[in-house]
């Protein structure tokens, strides 16, 4: 009896994790869900998308800076001058 409970039960104890009926019982319990949610999700994602950009410009304008303030450097776009 008892070597037969010992193979039934993880058994049993998985399907009642694996099962949808035990998720969908508690897919809302600790999000409250109001009509805000897509907005404060959009914005969410919204800066992860904005963010490389932003950081992109930041990074050009801060490289400009730093070669006007060295003249001595040579654009590699131009040809050497004779």
């Amino acid at each position: 009896m008892s070597r037969t409970l010992c193979r039934i039960f993880p058994a049993l104890f998985a399907g009642m994790f694996a099962s949808p009926a035990w998720s969908a019982v508690n897919s809302y319990r600790f999000l409250h869900v109001t009509i805000e949610t897509p907005w404060h999700l959009f914005l969410f994602l919204l800066m992860g998308v904005f963010a490389p950009f932003i950081l992109m410009v930041v990074l050009m304008w801060r490289h400009s800076l730093r070669k006007r303030e060295r003249p001595d450097v040579q654009n590699s776009s131009k040809p050497p001058q004779p």
